[in-house]
């Protein structure tokens, strides 16, 4: 195994979190099928999760940080792309989309919906209602156009037989369900809710980075090279600073400062170098009291519209957000690759 994986440690922990993220997602879904509610909620928590762990270990893979070998890494990142649903867009666009970001020091996209959302402005306002009651209809947006992106999204025509071959399967599955088993489908989508929301909640405040439509421009990226500023504008949102394994829940995603000054640092000694790197003060990283209520007050103010000049930055953004005091982004989940 030692050959195989990254790190001898990574057969551990990679191991562990491969096994549960394929395992919960097996026992999660049958669990939906039992008659007990008690157990069909359990299983629904159970499903999502192990459909959370499953993205963030495509994450990993995307920075081939599992195994030695870069094939092995796509191949386990398509697997797992299929478990959290990413599947209808290639494992490769998630990839070089984040890598755009690392690379350029940007928020690198190629949908506008800030000018969508001006000019549907009935589209808006019911996504603002449906935020309002904590349903992810920003987000639901974007996944509907991952799903369909080969034909929303002009350069990847190319594409569309994939795109239809998934969709295809997936939507049948998904169907058969509805017809036969509508209760396990119902449970299915809360399941995903549950994935997306976690996704938006980790990435809403680790940046403050503007968007740029330059996904396909080959326009010279402004920073860069520019690793203060980067830093400076990266923020971490661990779930507990002081017992670590709580972290785990989202592999360690939460140490984020750690990531981007070194992105080939695995997600189980992101803790440790964090400290190394930023010292052991809690004052370095937004405590989940006020990620709690970032989220919930600005749950409709922060779909689009809510910065300005006046807008905190850099440390002015560490020490706001640490009081709650930020909308934070929306819909910036890394496996919308557009």
């Amino acid at each position: 195994m030692e050959s195989i994986f990254k790190e001898p440690q990574g057969i551990a922990y990679n191991g562990a979190a491969m096994l549960y993220s394929m395992g919960g997602y097996v026992v999660g879904f049958l669990g939906l099928f039992n008659q007990s509610i008690t157990i069909n909620i359990l299983s629904a928590f159970l499903l999502g999760h192990a459909m959370i762990i499953a993205a963030y270990l495509v994450h990993e893979c995307s920075h081939n940080l599992v195994f030695k070998k870069i094939r092995f890494n796509n191949y386990v990142g398509e697997l797992f792309s299929w478990i959290c649903g990413s599947s209808y867009g290639t494992y490769k666009d998630i990839q070089y989309k984040h890598f755009r970001h690392h690379v350029d020091v940007d928020d690198v996209v190629w949908f506008d919906y800030e000018s969508f959302f001006e000019n549907n402005p009935k589209i808006f306002l019911v996504t603002k209602i449906l935020e309002w009651f904590y349903i992810p209809a920003h987000e639901f947006i974007m996944h509907f156009i991952m799903t369909f992106s080969s034909f929303i999204i002009p350069e990847r025509r190319n594409q569309r037989l994939r795109n239809i071959i998934i969709i295809a399967i997936r939507f049948s599955l998904f169907a058969v369900l509805i017809i036969f088993y509508p209760k396990v489908a119902l449970l299915y989508t809360v399941s995903y809710v549950f994935l997306m929301t976690v996704l938006r909640f980790m990435d809403s405040i680790q940046h403050d980075y503007p968007y740029n439509l330059t996904l396909y421009s080959n326009e010279k990226p402004l920073r860069q090279g520019q690793y203060e500023w980067e830093q400076s504008h990266t923020y971490s949102n661990p779930h507990s600073f002081n017992v670590e394994v709580i972290n785990w829940f989202t592999l360690n995603f939460g140490f984020h400062n750690v990531h981007h000054d070194n992105m080939t640092v695995p997600w189980y000694r992101l803790p440790q170098k964090h400290r190394e790197l930023f010292g052991n003060k809690p004052e370095t990283v937004i405590p989940f009291s006020s990620q709690i209520k970032i989220f919930h007050k600005n749950r409709v103010n922060r779909i689009y519209g809510n910065h300005d000049e006046l807008s905190p930055e850099g440390n002015a953004y560490l020490i706001a957000a640490r009081k709650a005091e930020v909308s934070g982004g929306n819909a910036a989940s890394f496996l919308t690759s557009f």
